[in-house]
């Protein structure tokens, strides 16, 4: 079996994800990943044969995104003409996680793909939303990379197609210890911001991970370490605690380890108020950016009590089977043949 596995490269959760399913997916045969995006950190092992610039996030300083430098860097043309010569016809099913260029592709050649990952939870109306919705985010979520069929991965099981998160393998054989620290991971904000608030709380040591520093670097009681896959989990594992932004990956696996999360959203980011909203749900704190108050706020989060735990519905191996079946099924079952005409799927919203 041949198998297309497109993956977003616009933030570190979707690589490290790939990292754990790419291993089982190769028991069903050969994998070839599509690599779209530039904003990863983390060096990738993955069997990539194909990649594209993609759509880029850009940050500011301050916890928020760069929207003048994201619209000067998207290509609508490009991404055309990388969708008609992207492939896919070849592959025996495609699998895409939140994929842009890989959906039109699809949607050009009448190929039926699957959408697993987080952002395929959001097909659903119970999985959790700010109080305010946006249209804009709500629009992107659900037709940023339309499919065939959606296998969502959540917080909890808001819906029949979602399931609880991939964890990591490091952190599933893990025996969590609390060697004082306190684990940060905020790339939304720039190091100085980050520091300036955590030298006020006095008498705890912070792990900073950083996409600057190159090397191990003390100032006081901050360690700025490199962004590293491994690095990052053995820190957390260790921790007093963990603060972040509100994304997926990291938060689900503080709260499986059970250890202490705060949460600072990317402002102007719905998915990550979506995943703040689900947060709240499991009692973790949730605060809206780096001021003059933060230091108190996190003092006061260190003497709160530790959120809900996570629970895991599925290992990643059935994860694996279950898209890898549906996937079959779905370009098996009679009548796909009309999903299967490109005029047919002209008429889809995108």
């Amino acid at each position: 079996m041949k198998i297309f596995y497109a993956v977003q490269a616009t933030g570190n959760g979707h690589i490290a994800r790939a990292m754990e399913l790419v291993p089982y997916l190769q028991q069903y045969g050969q994998v070839d990943v599509f690599l779209s995006g530039t904003n990863s950190d983390l060096p990738s092992a993955l069997p990539v044969k194909y990649k594209s610039k993609g759509v880029c996030l850009f940050y500011g300083n301050n916890g928020g995104l760069d929207y003048l430098k994201m619209a000067r860097a998207f290509k609508p043309v490009r991404s055309w003409k990388e969708a008609k010569d992207l492939p896919v016809e070849k592959y025996d099913i495609v699998i895409n996680d939140f994929e842009s260029i890989t959906s039109l592709a699809c949607k050009l050649k009448g190929v039926p793909s699957i959408n697993f990952g987080h952002q395929a939870s959001f097909q659903s109306a119970n999985t959790p939303r700010p109080k305010r919705k946006d249209l804009v985010g709500e629009m992107i979520l659900k037709h940023y990379a339309k499919a065939a069929d959606y296998v969502g991965l959540h917080f909890d099981r808001y819906d029949n197609f979602i399931f609880s998160p991939v964890i990591k393998q490091q952190v599933l054989q893990a025996q969590p210890e609390n060697y004082g620290h306190v684990t940060v991971y905020l790339s939304h904000y720039s190091d100085e911001v980050v520091a300036n608030s955590l030298r006020q709380v006095k008498d705890v040591r912070f792990e900073v991970f950083s996409k600057k520093v190159k090397t191990k670097t003390r100032q006081g009681n901050i360690t700025f370490l490199p962004i590293g896959n491994e690095a990052f989990s053995e820190s957390m594992i260790n921790s007093y605690g963990v603060i972040t932004g509100a994304g997926f990956e990291t938060p689900a696996e503080a709260l499986y380890l059970q250890k202490k999360l705060l949460c600072l959203p990317i402002k102007g980011q719905y998915e990550q108020l979506c995943n703040a909203a689900a947060l709240e749900k499991f009692n973790v704190p949730v605060v809206e950016g780096i001021d003059n108050a933060f230091a108190g706020k996190v003092n006061n989060w260190l003497n709160a009590p530790a959120p809900a735990a996570l629970q895991l519905s599925h290992t990643t191996y059935e994860l694996v089977q279950h898209v890898v079946e549906k996937a079959r099924a779905f370009k098996k079952q009679k009548g796909f043949g009309s999903l299967l005409n490109p005029e047919d799927w002209a008429a889809t919203t995108y």
